[in-house]
């Protein structure tokens, strides 16, 4: 069979001596023997009748005898000489043997040695490594170490300095880059000492975050997660930024908050004060939660493409846009409250839309705005104007009991289906202009009355 280990050869029988009386048994038989032959012929020749005759044939029997004993003996010797041979030739073999088997144990002997020494390499080998590592570990540590004393510091200047060290300790570690966001993180978290100095070095650690979450540069730590929660953030700029679980919540984000152009992902949990606050142009598939959130200045979502939910409910707004926007999932802006103009002007909605209870206090714009699933405006509240004019409802629609303050303006909308209006209000001071088929009737004075067929 291929590939079967062979069995070893029987081992040799050992050799036994000669004994010297061998040899002088064999020539006492090569004697006998002639002799017996000799004694044979000539009681042969002595029956011959003639004595020449007689004579000759004792000759032949003397010479014949001679012959025999020589040839026995011959042939002993060429017995003896075939062992000696034999015993010669298994000498060879033995020499070669154990020639074989020395060799054999001296390639073990030296293959044991190599291993040893290898295995004696690779040993220093690690020890070495591991006296490295402990050493850059020893060296690291000290480091970190020295730059938290610094950041620790009463001192503005040294804690500028001991952020600093951090950042640059967190480029040349990128094991340790996590540790360190989460110490910037928590240095934010920290309430603000009453030294103006102070806002500086926030927002230098603010830029620090920052500056390595752009992942088309050289000094992007990529897969960091930024934990602000309950932070106080000064003109905090994640224009650009690519953000990955984001946490602002209970944060208070005072100047202009940017994310303009920035590439999100996972969850983007919002709930937070806010100023000025830009999302234009964001981009990503992260679910953006801005429940109860507070916007005391301008939001602006122009241009975003948002791949994940949004949830604005409960959202207190100012002056807000969502001008050219596309929202790919759920969005929710139910009890949503919002105290300035705000504009859906060509915004898209592909995954459905929910107002419900939402108010506006001044002009509501969705022109040309296109909602390709559910859209609900059900107890709606529009202080002022609301324009839907070229609006494109691809779904269903509900403005059940919304209150229209001021003129709403239909103009141009499509339908796929009739809109559910039962029991909407609309103010009898303003001019309207309702969806086709719309049942309008007078409630009093001050309000009209829309019902459905």
């Amino acid at each position: 069979m291929l590939g079967a280990v062979s069995a070893p050869p029987p081992p040799e029988k050992p050799l036994r001596v000669m004994p010297w009386w061998s040899a002088l048994l064999g020539l006492l038989i090569a004697v006998l023997l002639g002799w017996l032959v000799l004694d044979w012929l000539l009681a042969e020749a002595d029956r011959a009748a003639q004595p020449d005759t007689r004579a000759t044939l004792r000759v032949d029997a003397i010479r014949t005898g001679l012959t025999v004993v020589a040839g026995t003996g011959g042939g002993l010797a060429l017995l003896f000489a075939a062992r000696r041979q034999w015993i010669s030739e298994r000498g060879q073999r033995h020499q070669e043997a154990v020639a074989a088997r020395d060799q054999a144990h001296r390639d073990r002997v030296q293959a044991h040695a190599e291993a040893v020494a290898e295995a004696g390499q690779r040993h220093q080998e690690r020890q070495a490594t591991a006296a490295e590592h402990d050493a850059a570990e020893r060296r690291l540590t000290e480091l970190y170490v020295r730059a938290i004393e610094l950041v620790g510091s009463d001192n503005p200047a040294v804690r500028l300095g001991g952020l600093h060290a951090l950042e640059r300790l967190g480029q040349d570690n990128p094991g340790q880059r996590p540790t360190i966001v989460a110490v910037l993180c928590a240095y934010l978290r920290m309430p603000a000492p009453g030294d103006p100095r102070e806002t500086e070095v926030r927002r230098t650690a603010q830029r620090m975050l920052t500056r390595h979450l752009h992942a088309d540069q050289d000094g992007w730590w990529p897969g960091i997660a930024l934990d602000l929660t309950g932070a106080r953030l000064d003109g905090f700029d994640a224009a650009g930024c690519t953000l990955v679980d984001l946490d602002l919540t209970g944060a208070v984000c005072t100047g202009t908050t940017s994310f303009a152009g920035a590439v999100v992902h996972g969850r983007l949990r919002l709930t937070a004060e806010f100023a000025d606050v830009v999302f234009d142009d964001l981009t990503g598939d992260a679910e953006l939660v801005l429940d109860d959130a507070r916007f005391t200045g301008r939001a602006s979502f122009d241009r975003a493409d948002l791949g994940g939910g949004l949830s604005c409910r409960g959202t207190t707004f100012g002056e807000v846009s969502f001008r050219g926007a596309t929202l790919r999932q759920p969005s929710s802006f139910d009890r949503a409250a919002f105290a300035d103009n705000a504009s859906f002007r060509e915004a898209v909605f592909l995954g459905g839309l929910s107002m419900e209870h939402a108010t506006f206090a001044t002009y509501a714009g969705f022109r040309r705005a296109r909602f390709a699933d559910l859209a609900l405006f059900r107890w709606t509240e529009f202080g002022a104007e609301a324009w839907f004019e070229g609006a494109r409802f691809e779904g269903a629609a509900n403005f059940g009991r919304a209150v229209f303050h001021g003129r709403a303006r239909f103009e141009g909308a499509v339908f796929a289906r009739r809109p559910l209006v039962d029991q909407a209000r609309a103010s009898t001071s303003m001019t309207h202009v309702w969806p086709p088929d719309t049942t309008v009737g007078r409630r009093d004075d001050e309000w009209l009355v829309l019902t459905d067929p």
